[in-house]
């Protein structure tokens, strides 16, 4: 290493004795010596926003996403037509989105006013096939809670 070093040292001694500048027409002008000024202040830089906590950098991260991503589709059952005339409506979602994704996603394809966001985790349940035993998957979903008036024409 000692003999790398020693040929950095031979090239900063030669940049050295070179004359900082020449003018295009070969000329050669001398170099300045630095002046030290100590009185001269620099520009202020802007300050940086503090981020508030990681609720807010996950935030950030999920404006990334896209919108249509959240919702797989719109659940359809008997209950699911009773709630939509109390402006409840219930949607299958997937399993890695939060409540305020959802209400981002609902908002943005819909175009309506979501006021709440409850989420039910639906497990695993055991199905027969004759011999053949397995389960049936397990998914999330959603009921969302849209502003008085306002509809989600879902058939």
């Amino acid at each position: 290493m000692a003999l790398l070093d020693f040929l950095k040292n031979k090239k900063q001694a030669e940049k050295a004795k070179k004359p900082a500048s020449a003018k295009s027409y070969g000329e050669a002008k001398p170099a300045k010596k630095a002046e030290k000024v100590s009185n001269v202040k620099k520009p202020a830089q802007k300050a940086k926003p503090i981020e508030a906590g990681p609720q807010q950098s996950r935030q950030k991260a999920s404006l990334g996403r896209f919108s249509y991503e959240a919702i797989k589709q719109p659940h359809i059952s008997e209950k699911a037509s009773y709630l939509a005339e109390k402006d409840q409506y219930i949607f299958d979602v997937l399993p890695n989105y939060n409540k305020n994704e959802i209400k981002n996603s609902v908002e943005g394809i819909y175009g309506v006013d979501v006021l709440s966001v409850n989420i039910i985790k639906i497990p695993a349940k055991k199905r027969r096939l004759g011999r053949t035993e397995g389960f049936r998957k397990a998914y999330k979903k959603a009921i969302v809670k849209i502003k008085n008036g306002q509809k989600i024409e879902i058939l």
